[in-house]
């Protein structure tokens, strides 16, 4: 029977059932299939850069606006080509792979979309916070694809923007930071709604994705394999949402996390409403699995699975409203769950640890938090020392 006569069939039983009275709610209404992302350069665009042999050529229609070796000068140029003081995005394809000096940037202006099917090999080494994709200052931004490689300063650099998006990122590096957005241009602005689909980090140096000053995030997927600090790094940001972190041997060796949250992150006003949002938290090795700073809070973890860190599995510092594990969790082996204070800040307070089985490890309050809750707590082979 074809797909057709099977969906009327369903409804026609749905509505034999609901006439004799089997039925006493309405029939759900069929989920809608999950948009898939287009692949990299379909669909329509103003410009591109495309590699033939060693040179590159950009275009902007059919009007060439540069030639040569230099993939930087290539895309750049294909950017500048588009239309002069636009108020909508326009779109950039790059087609083809090549090499970009660490010590340089392509700059991306406001309503500037970019998409690029290749790789980004960063060499050299370079100061400052130069990045293959750079923006600042700016409003509508967007990078649909892009893969680096090599050692940059950081794989992208976004300073004081406001609705920036960034979709499928995949950074195989030997250094460098991944992905830092902020406003530390100028603080008295907050950058704003920002979305990330789905990075994927290896082998930088620093933190896989780090955020500083960003009021409006929300990120679907972050991986970080083998980063040398944080997989994510939430500074002083509020009103984020996150899917999931998967982290494994991020910061090995160090204080840092799989996620972390610090400088305030989650503050509003002076106050800690819950405006942060973690679906899961994933941290196999490394330094901490979850670690919390510096009079940061409001944040609910949904689901916790921490292995074999060497440092803390769990840190909580001089934090407010913070719930980990709201749904499941399990820490296995590594290092303890801990809740401190250090004397310059207030105590943690509003702080709930639950529904979590803790096997080969322990967790330990000291000093004691004001209105710290634990609750559903296994132990298996561990200990528990609390207030």
């Amino acid at each position: 029977m074809g797909r057709r006569a099977a969906l009327l069939t369903a409804a026609a039983v749905s509505a034999l059932l609901t006439a004799a009275g089997a039925l006493t709610a309405p029939a759900a209404t069929a989920a809608a299939p999950k948009a898939v992302a287009a692949a990299c350069g379909e669909g329509s665009y103003q410009a591109e850069a495309v590699l033939s042999g060693s040179t590159w050529t950009a275009r902007r229609g059919g009007t060439v606006v540069h030639t040569g070796t230099d993939m930087r000068a290539a895309v750049q140029a294909a950017i500048n080509s588009l239309t002069a003081g636009r108020t909508a995005k326009e779109r950039v394809v790059v087609r083809g792979s090549g090499s970009v000096p660490a010590a340089s940037r392509i700059s991306l202006p406001s309503y500037t979309t970019l998409d690029v099917c290749g790789t980004i090999n960063v060499t050299g080494t370079g100061s400052g916070d130069q990045a293959p994709v750079y923006s600042r200052g700016t409003r509508d931004i967007e990078v649909q694809h892009l893969n680096v490689t090599g050692s940059p300063l950081y794989g992208v650099f976004l300073r004081n923007v406001q609705n920036a998006t960034l979709g499928q990122i995949d950074m195989r590096l030997s250094s460098g930071l991944g992905v830092r957005i902020d406003n530390r241009g100028d603080t008295s602005q907050w950058t704003r709604n920002v979305r990330i689909d789905s990075v994927y980090v290896s082998g930088a140096s620093s933190h896989a994705v780090e955020t500083y000053g960003v009021d409006g995030l929300t990120v679907g997927t972050v991986t970080a394999r083998d980063v040398g600090e944080s997989g994510l790094l939430l500074n002083q940001t509020v009103n984020a949402t996150v899917t999931k972190v998967d982290a494994q041997n991020a910061g090995t060796g160090t204080g840092y996390a799989a996620f972390r949250m610090a400088n305030r992150n989650g503050r509003v006003g002076s106050s800690y409403p819950t405006n942060i949002r973690v679906g899961e938290v994933v941290a196999r090795g490394g330094g901490r699995g979850v670690f919390c700073v510096s009079e940061s809070g409001g944040a609910v973890i949904d689901r916790v699975t921490l292995s074999d860190t060497g440092n803390n599995a769990v840190l909580i510092e001089n934090c407010y409203n913070v719930t980990l594990a709201a749904q499941s969790g399990t820490i296995t082996g590594g290092g303890e769950v801990r809740l401190a204070a250090r004397s310059e800040f207030p105590n943690n307070k509003d702080i709930t640890i639950q529904n979590l089985t803790v096997t080969n490890s322990s967790i330990r309050e000291n000093p004691c938090g004001e209105n710290t809750n634990f609750r559903n707590i296994t132990l298996v082979n561990s200990t528990q020392s609390v207030c």
